[in-house]
C-alpha cells in the first residue's frame, strides 16, 4: 500500500479513510481547482488538462475496481455507475470542444458530480472494505492481508 500525503484540498467531509483512493481524490480535486483556477483567467481553456483530468478519472475508477476485486466486494452496481459517470462526463466535455457548452459549466457539473458520487458511492464502498479486511485480520491474525 502506498503513503498518501494528502495536501488539504479535500474536505475531511469527504475523506472515506482507505488511503490510496483518499490520494486519488485529493488528486481529483486539485485537478478540478487548478482547471476552474486556470478558466477564470483571459487564455484559452486548457482542453489537453481536461482531457487529463478525464483519463485521471478511468484510472481512479479502475483503482476502486481492482480493490474491489482484492477483497471480493460485488461492485457490479458501483461499476455500472462509473460507466454511465464516465459518458456523462465525457458527453459534457465533447460539449465544451464543440461550443454548446462553456467550460464554467462542465467544472461547475465535475465538482457536483464529484462530490456526490464520494458520499454516495465512495463512503458505502469503503465501509465494506474496511469491514471486510477487519473480518479477514481478525479471522487470521496470522497471515497479514495482501491488500
Amino acid at each position: 500500500m502506498m503513503e498518501t500525503q494528502l495536501v488539504g484540498m479535500l474536505p475531511d467531509a469527504l475523506l472515506i479513510d482507505l488511503p490510496e483512493i483518499d490520494a486519488q481524490h485529493e488528486e481529483i480535486f486539485c485537478r478540478i481547482e487548478a482547471l476552474k483556477a486556470a478558466c477564470f483567467g483571459s487564455g484559452p481553456a486548457p482542453l489537453e488538462e481536461f482531457r487529463s483530468l478525464l483519463d485521471y478519472l478511468k484510472h481512479h475508477f479502475a483503482s476502486e475496481e481492482r480493490i474491489a476485486q482484492q477483497t471480493g466486494i460485488n461492485f457490479a452496481a458501483h461499476a455500472q455507475v462509473h460507466r454511465e459517470n464516465m459518458q456523462v462526463l465525457r458527453k459534457a466535455f465533447s460539449e465544451v470542444l464543440d461550443g454548446s457548452r462553456d467550460v464554467h459549466s462542465f467544472l461547475r457539473y465535475a465538482e457536483y458530480w464529484f462530490e456526490r458520487h464520494i458520499n454516495v458511492e465512495d463512503k458505502p464502498f469503503a465501509a465494506s472494505v474496511r469491514e471486510v479486511r477487519l473480518n479477514f485480520t481478525t479471522a487470521s491474525p496470522q497471515v497479514a492481508p495482501s491488500f
